[in-house]
């Protein structure tokens, strides 16, 4: 007996006998999967405050180098400093991101997988707005003021504030940039990623909360120093584990220098500039600051007969406090 013909649903027969399977159901799951990277680290991590302006300022101050030098018994005091002379303003621009959504009042109101409605596309486009800002806040962007329609204000993104070159807008004085020594432009080794810790330490002197949002590339190279010297005769290093567990654990967290410790975050691969970026952050002296107060906000439009949309927006500006507490690593792998 001869098989009934397979329904084809792309291509369906113009005629009544189309088989045996034309009345099969579907089988699709009632999930959609999104496949792209949604981490947030850095804008997670950051403190929130409010901002008051378009362009939020800040100052800066630095003490005098000490002095060992003594004084005279007999000595009068005959001058006096200006502890003030040092001060700086610096600041950065509030950047407003936006994201919209619509969707017809027929596909709003039929039964589909995922579901495929107005709440998910808000929902999405709450995501994509998220990466925006990640982006952007993992950028080398310089800010930029508003000049025309076309030209919007630009957060300064910490690839440029931990930076030793100058500014174009509004520039970090000299004296408050990131050290060169700060900033590794190749890809790490132990003693190179030392060096970096060694510089931020110096700058605050201070040896923990450091975050350091790496790369995929980057990652992998630090979880290797855990592997191998890094000579020709390669030893490793060695680990004794129960075995019971029957898990073998080398993924590296936390790694110790000589200079304090330092947690270790992936970072999201579609908002940082390339997989040989690390940013080593203070968070105690970073601060996301938005200028609703309300962060990410959803707003409803008019239906005008075709269905229903909005937009998702949020204004908002990085505050770097302290340009020299910080460290990066920038390299193309």
């Amino acid at each position: 007996m001869p098989l009934a013909s397979t329904f084809n649903p792309s291509a369906p027969s113009a005629t009544s006998g189309q088989g045996s399977a034309v009345l099969n159901r579907e089988s699709l799951d009632d999930q959609l999967t999104v496949l792209e990277p949604q981490l947030t680290p850095v804008q997670s991590m950051l403190p929130k405050g409010t901002a008051k302006s378009t362009f939020e300022e800040w100052g800066v101050d630095t003490l005098s180098s000490p002095n060992d030098d003594g004084v005279s018994e007999d000595a009068d005091v005959s001058s006096y400093d200006d502890k003030f002379a040092s001060v700086a303003r610096i600041g950065n621009y509030v950047q407003k991101f936006r994201r919209t959504f619509k969707v017809t009042e027929e596909q709003n109101a039929v039964t589909s997988a995922g579901p495929l409605n107005l709440v998910k596309a808000e929902s999405k486009a709450m995501l994509e707005i998220k990466r925006d800002i990640e982006k952007a806040l993992c950028s080398a962007n310089d800010m930029q003021a508003q000049t025309a329609a076309s030209v919007p204000y630009k957060l300064r993104g910490l690839g440029s504030w931990i930076s030793n070159s100058a500014q174009t807008t509004n520039p970090v004085p000299s004296e408050y940039r990131t050290p060169a020594a700060s900033i590794l432009a190749a890809a790490p080794t132990e003693i190179t990623l030392n060096d970096v810790m060694a510089s931020i330490f110096n700058e605050t002197g201070e040896v923990e909360g450091l975050t350091m949002v790496s790369g995929i590339d980057v990652r992998k190279k630090v979880a290797a120093f855990t592997r191998t010297e890094g000579t020709t005769r390669t030893s490793a290093y060695n680990v004794n584990q129960d075995a019971t567990s029957r898990t073998v654990t080398l993924s590296v967290q936390l790694f110790e220098t000589d200079f304090g410790f330092v947690r270790l975050v992936n970072g999201n691969s579609a908002c940082l500039p390339t997989s040989g970026t690390a940013y080593i952050l203070n968070p105690k002296f970073l601060e996301l600051r938005t200028l609703t107060g309300l962060g990410l906000r959803s707003q409803r439009q008019e239906n005008q007969g075709s269905g229903e949309r909005g937009y998702v927006a949020a204004n908002l500006t990085l505050v770097c406090k302290h340009p020299q507490a910080h460290g990066k690593i920038q390299y193309t792998p």
